[in-house]
């Protein structure tokens, strides 16, 4: 609130009013802005916003000094997996989902994306109690079932009502809407709420739908690479959060073979360098094949097989 900001050293009465109108109203959603965003939501200079940034990091023990490998590893290890209640999955992924990664489900209509997505929100409510949480389902094509959670969710123990509940959904249906559901809505849900999973099912749908033409593909990055940023931006400052993003894919033909073809995720390099970690779906008649597009360490076109059921997502 407004009176946890004015406890900041250069922040009074009027600059808090401001910040609390342009919806920051914590230190935690004041230390991952930057001074521009502070202009132009709150009309603070650059310089005064830089310094009352710094401030909110200081305080908040988010300027972490370096540390060696040896040390960084065990950091790492310490970090809890989140399952896809998936067996060969979790074991591609080495133990399922890290906290504050982005990992991109890239496919068809049909391959599964959207399907374990709707898994993970109810797995992410089967942590135990200190880390249990809940899930916000940023939807942009209006995929989300709640009748899909409803049959997935007894299979983890969990009373479908009670599943429903703690996942959030946002319905956007702009590029503007889908900014303020990660700028400014999600840190409000995060603070208030024990949040653990952010989901945009898809990340691409709406930028392709907007900005149309060759003309229009320079803005069209950015803005996207704005979303991902502050995607990556939560993911340090709330943990341990997860993130997934799904994405559509594009045919490109192969020069070395021609009449060949290839299936490539959409967003050109802006979605690929955001992504830590890239995945690959896709339908092998009954059953579907997960595989490893890119990754810091997983093994390249490493895969694992699932299958879709009435029950969600299970091990083939």
């Amino acid at each position: 609130m407004a009176s946890d900001l004015e406890e900041l050293r250069g922040i009074g009465k009027v600059t808090a009013a401001r910040l609390q109108d342009a919806g920051i109203t914590s230190a935690y959603h004041l230390a991952i802005m930057n001074p521009e965003e502070l202009e132009e939501m709150a009309g603070i200079d650059p310089a005064r916003a830089s310094r009352i940034i710094t401030e909110a990091r200081r305080v908040l023990k988010m300027t972490t000094e370096p540390v060696n490998a040896l040390e960084y590893e065990e950091i790492i290890k310490e970090n809890p997996r989140l399952t896809t209640g998936v067996m060969a999955i979790d074991e591609l992924l080495g133990g399922g989902l890290e906290p504050g990664a982005i990992y991109e489900l890239a496919g068809e209509y049909g391959a599964g994306k959207t399907q374990l997505c709707h898994q993970l929100s109810v797995t992410v409510q089967t942590f135990d109690e200190q880390l249990r949480g809940k899930a916000l389902y940023i939807d942009t094509e209006g995929t989300f079932s709640p009748q899909r959670i409803r049959a997935i969710a007894p299979r983890f123990g969990i009373e479908p009502e009670k599943a429903l509940k703690n996942i959030y959904v946002a319905r956007v249906e702009t590029v503007v809407a889908l900014e303020e559901a990660v700028r400014e809505a999600a840190p409000r849900l995060l603070e208030n709420d024990s949040i653990r999973l952010i989901i945009i099912d898809s990340v691409i749908a709406l930028y392709r739908a907007q900005f149309k033409g060759l003309e229009w593909l320079a803005r069209r990055q950015q803005r996207l690479n704005y979303v991902l940023d502050w995607l990556k931006r939560l993911g340090r400052a709330y943990s341990p959060l997860y993130l997934v993003i799904t994405n559509q894919v594009l045919t490109e033909m192969t020069p070395t073979k021609p009449g060949a073809a290839l299936r490539i995720p959409a967003g050109g390099n802006i979605i690929a360098h955001a992504s830590t970690h890239r995945l690959l779906l896709r339908k092998a008649g009954e059953k579907h094949i997960i595989r490893v597009l890119d990754s810091p360490y997983l093994p390249y076109k490493a895969q694992a097989e699932f299958k879709v059921t009435s029950e969600g997502v299970e091990d083939a």
